[in-house]
């Protein structure tokens, strides 16, 4: 299993910018994508970014494409997920996931690991 460890969350204003990362340890050379994904009270989770180890290509919700960026440091394990021109509608829980299958997916049931989330509210 692979440990997974979000940190960065935070309250900011509508417009303003976050930093999330995520440092994995534990059988890290198994992860093939390590996706982002968040989730707000009553809502199923919903995928927001994801990027592939080996040659960091990268995936985003449509909602977040150019305000979001998702990069990694495989030397040190790390995914970082870099929010700008955040709205209120990013206001969530955001989780950090491995997947260790190959191929894209953007269902939350086929991550197998999972981090224990990081708030990030954006107030109006």
């Amino acid at each position: 299993q692979v440990q997974l460890v979000e940190s960065g969350g935070g309250l900011v204003q509508a417009g303003g910018s976050l930093r999330l990362s995520c440092a994995a340890s534990g059988g890290t050379s198994s992860i093939y994508i390590t996706g982002w994904f968040r989730q707000t009270p009553g809502a199923q989770r919903e995928f927001v970014a994801a990027i592939r180890r080996t040659d960091a290509v990268t995936y985003y919700r449509d909602s977040v494409k150019g305000r979001f960026t998702i990069s990694r440091d495989n030397a040190k394990n790390t995914v970082t997920l870099q929010m700008n021109s955040l709205k209120p509608e990013d206001t969530a829980v955001y989780y950090c996931a491995a997947k260790v299958t190959s191929g894209l997916s953007y269902y939350s049931g086929h991550y197998r690991d999972w981090g224990q989330g990081t708030q990030v509210t954006v107030s109006s």
